[in-house]
């Protein structure tokens, strides 16, 4: 079975449901370890992503300017 690769956005909004539920105070201390560790992967994934863009982006500017 693969997996679904998030897009940016539904790994933004999953970051902010996990900190909702942190600050709600909606997990208890067992489920509280896994979801910081999700939160840690998604943020990795986020600016991976962020990174990717930056360099197509750079690199698609400097084609033009060629």
């Amino acid at each position: 079975m693969t997996k679904k690769k998030l897009t940016y956005n539904e790994a933004v909004s999953e970051i902010e449901d996990i900190l909702q539920q942190i600050e709600n105070e909606e997990l208890d201390v067992d489920d509280l370890s896994a979801k910081v560790k999700r939160v840690s992967a998604l943020i990795k994934s986020c600016k991976d992503k962020l990174h990717k863009t930056e360099e197509e982006v750079e690199k698609t500017l400097k084609e033009i300017e060629s």
